[in-house]
């Protein structure tokens, strides 16, 4: 493999320290920012990063880019996000805003119902010119690794469709975005079906089974929540996916603690996300397991609601991502970076805890382990920032520093 440098940072953010602590307990020095550096690697991984006047001398004669007066940092990960959709929900913002709630806007119309009419009126090149547009944007914020999940079809040739859309935006975006499919047929019940687990037989999961015979799912996710899916449906749509040997994820303890976490954790799934409501015994199975707790601030702005108890996830060791839970409906905000910003007042988050939310751990959400810290050995996915140092991207708020 041919090699490459990158030279003359000012800073270097490795999350080296992070890296070693497994993106837990994290104090502000675990940024581990090396000042004045660079980078040589190849295609495949890092393979020596360090200050500039240290470079070994096999490395001074390798062809390198110059970066005075930037910042480099891993790449940045956003694992949430619902980007294929049809259809616009402006309206129901501004409705909620003039005191609207859940149901009046239903009543009215709206809500993901509206979204999976939309979408299913939308053809399947229609979705995918709207997607790819909404994944460049989301590209030029410094999100380098995008998860898109399905979930707007609500029957079995839209549901089909979608995934097959996502893949298509893999191949699309191949070698510049690297982007995770989840199946996620599993995020409403449709009118039609009688109950939760009739919708969960006759579509998701024989859907499920299709797609799996192609190869093209990479983790199947399900709303555990009250009105949605209950613990029977997810445990059962958890067995096929085991079975099938797919990862599984959640959305969980949204409006109620109704131990989604709990159950993620024993079913050792990749993540389990939102937890707005989860409490001490879903925090403590959490911080004693590999899954990843994802929170979606933008969500809780967007709607009004309390945010998740981050303070305790942080102080328990969990691990912590954050996402931007990009949606038609309840977070229509496409950039992670700026979400994070504002959330980490609130959230008490520490700058090295910040960081590795949307790059290190967010990347291990999607079961990307050999990414988010600027190591020897792991792939070169990075972000570079028109600024001498960190601090200057999250005090920005909403400004768009990246460059690359």
């Amino acid at each position: 493999m041919s090699l490459k440098a990158f030279r003359n940072f000012s800073q270097i953010v490795t999350l080296e320290n992070a890296y070693k602590k497994d993106g837990r307990h994290l104090l502000p020095e675990d940024l581990s920012i090396i000042e004045n550096a660079s980078i040589v690697f190849d295609s495949e991984e890092i393979v020596w990063v360090g200050e500039d006047s240290t470079i070994p001398s096999e490395f001074q004669s390798v062809p390198f880019e110059d970066f005075t007066g930037k910042t480099l940092l891993p790449e940045l990960v956003d694992s949430h996000t619902h980007l294929v959709f049809g259809g616009d929900r402006s309206s129901e913002y501004s409705m909620r805003l003039n005191g609207a709630d859940y149901q009046a806007i239903a009543n009215a119309g709206g809500g993901i119902l509206s979204t999976m009419k939309a979408t299913n009126e939308s053809s399947a090149d229609q979705l995918f010119e709207d997607a790819v547009a909404r994944v460049e944007r989301i590209y030029s914020y410094g999100v380098g690794t995008i998860e898109i999940k399905s979930g707007y079809g609500l029957n079995y040739e839209k549901e089909k469709e979608c995934s097959l859309i996502i893949e298509r935006l893999k191949d699309h975006f191949e070698g510049r975005v690297q982007i995770s499919n989840t199946y996620m047929a599993a995020h409403a019940v449709p009118k039609e079906y009688k109950t939760s687990n009739d919708y969960i037989n006759k579509v998701v999961i024989p859907l499920l089974k299709e797609l799996s015979e192609i190869g093209v799912i990479d983790a199947v996710d399900i709303f555990h929540e009250e009105g949605y899916f209950d613990e029977v449906d997810t445990q059962q749509l958890f067995d096929v996916a085991s079975f099938l040997n797919i990862p599984v994820k959640s959305h969980a303890d949204e409006f109620k603690d109704n131990k989604g976490a709990i159950l993620a954790v024993k079913n050792n799934a990749l993540s389990t996300d939102h937890l707005l409501c989860t409490t001490e015994d879903g925090i403590s199975a959490l911080a004693s397991s590999s899954t990843v707790a994802t929170l979606l601030p933008g969500t809780g702005f967007f709607l009004g609601k309390p945010q998740a108890d981050a303070e305790a996830f942080f102080k328990a060791g969990v691990k912590v991502a954050i996402a931007s839970d990009y949606n038609p409906g309840s977070c229509h905000c496409d950039n992670v970076l700026l979400v994070a910003s504002l959330a980490a007042p609130t959230y008490k988050m520490n700058i090295a805890q910040l960081w590795a939310a949307i790059t290190m751990n967010a990347a291990h959400a999607l079961n990307f382990k050999n990414q988010g810290a600027l190591v020897s050995g792991l792939k070169p996915r990075f972000t570079i920032f028109d600024v001498d140092n960190i601090d200057k991207v999250t005090y920005h708020w909403g400004v768009n520093k990246c460059i690359r």
